[in-house]
C-alpha cells in the first residue's frame, strides 16, 4: 500500500541503520522519504518544507533527540504545523522515557525491534499526523474567515480567540456555575510587558506573528475546556473551574509562566522571547459571588505588583 502523501524525514548519523530504515519504509510504499545526517540539516529541511514523521536517533553528537524535538516543536508552533516525532533508542526505564515525553516527543522504538515494529509505529504516526494538520488546517481556515468577514464580535481577529466581551460574559457564567454547583472560579490575567519596547525593534507582521504563537502556546498549556481570550492587544485571560480555592494558588500555574516566557517564539524576524507577568484571582462558591467585572478589576490592580517584583500574584475574592 502506498503512502505517498506521507512526507517522511529520517535523522541518523549512523549509516548503517539509516540505510536499514530508509530500505524498510521505500518497501512499504513511502515514496516522498528524505535523510538528514545530524539534527541541523534536519532542520534545514524541515524549514524548506515540513515533514508529517521525523524519525531521529535518541543520541546524535551535535544535538540530541530531545533537542531537535524542541526545535521542531518551535518550528510547528510558527508555522501551524504539526510534525509526528519518533525516536529511536537503546535506552531502558520509565523515567527517561517520561522526560522525553514531557518533552514533546510522540513514540519510542528500541532498536532492537525495528525490524517487527517500526512499520506500525509509522502507520499509527501517519493517522495521527493527519488528523492533528487536519484539525490545524481547519483552525486556520476559521480564523482567516472570521478575520475577513468580522461577523463574531466576540472573537479577536488576530488570535482567533475570545475577545474581551467574551472573556467577560464566559467569566460571569463560571461564578455562577460555582455558586450553584461549588468549587472555584479561577481568572489568571497574562501581561506582556515588554510588547511595545518590541514594536520599536520589529515590523507589525512580526509582532503580530509574536502574539499569536503566545495566544496557541497558551491554549496548548491549559485543559481543553479551560477558556482563553485576549482581551487586550497586550493581555490574554485564562478562565477556568477548579474543585476548590486551594487549588487556585501560584504552585498551581507556575509551569504555565515559566513555559510563556523561558521558551522563544519563533517568527519571521527571529526567535523572539516574551516578558510576561501573571496575576492570579479566585473566588470561592462559600462567599457572596462577586461580578465579573469586580474579578478583572481586581486582577488589574495588582499588575504593577508582579511588574515590580516579577512574582506571580495570587488572591482570593473577599465579599464587602
Amino acid at each position: 500500500m502506498a503512502h505517498t502523501d506521507t512526507a517522511l524525514l529520517v535523522v541518523d548519523d549512523a549509516r548503517f541503520s539509516s540505510v536499514m530504515i530508509h530500505r524498510v519504509i521505500k518497501n512499504a510504499g513511502y515514496t516522498d522519504v528524505r535523510q538528514a545526517s545530524s539534527a541541523s540539516e534536519a532542520l534545514r529541511m524541515l524549514e524548506e518544507r515540513p515533514a508529517s514523521i521525523l524519525i531521529a536517533d535518541w543520541l546524535m553528537p551535535e544535538m540530541d533527540g530531545l533537542g531537535l524535538t524542541q526545535a521542531v516543536r518551535q518550528l510547528d508552533e510558527a508555522s501551524n504545523h504539526f510534525t509526528y516525532i519518533l525516536l529511536l533508542t537503546a535506552r531502558e526505564g520509565g523515567e527517561a522515557l517520561q522526560h522525553a515525553f514531557e518533552q514533546g516527543v510522540d513514540d519510542f522504538l528500541n532498536k532492537s525491534l525495528m525490524n517487527e515494529q517500526l512499520l506500525p509505529r509509522l502507520w499509527a504516526g501517519e493517522r495521527l499526523s493527519a488528523l492533528q494538520n487536519r484539525l490545524l488546517r481547519d483552525n486556520q481556515n476559521l480564523i482567516e474567515a472570521n478575520a475577513k468577514l468580522k461577523k463574531l464580535s466576540s472573537l479577536d481577529a488576530l488570535t482567533g480567540l475570545g475577545n474581551r466581551s467574551y472573556a467577560l460574559a464566559r467569566l460571569g457564567d463560571t461564578i455562577k456555575h460555582c455558586a450553584s454547583r461549588g468549587g472555584a472560579c479561577c481568572y489568571l490575567l497574562i501581561t506582556m510587558t515588554h510588547l511595545e519596547s518590541l514594536r520599536k525593534q520589529h515590523s507589525t507582521q512580526v509582532i503580530s506573528q509574536l502574539i499569536v504563537a503566545a495566544g496557541r502556546r497558551l491554549r496548548q498549556l491549559v485543559r481543553p475546556l479551560d477558556i482563553v481570550a485576549r482581551i487586550a492587544p497586550h493581555q490574554f485571560v485564562v478562565i477556568t473551574h477548579q474543585p476548590s480555592i486551594e487549588q487556585c494558588n501560584v504552585q498551581s500555574y507556575r509551569r504555565l509562566h515559566e513555559s510563556l516566557n523561558l521558551k522563544a517564539y519563533k517568527t519571521t524576524g527571529g526567535f523572539l522571547s516574551l516578558k510576561t507577568t501573571l496575576n492570579i484571582v479566585a473566588s470561592d462558591a462559600a462567599l457572596e459571588p462577586p461580578k465579573a467585572e469586580d474579578l478583572m478589576q481586581l486582577a488589574e490592580s495588582r499588575l504593577q505588583a508582579a511588574r515590580e517584583t516579577g512574582l506571580i500574584t495570587c488572591d482570593h475574592w473577599q465579599a464587602s
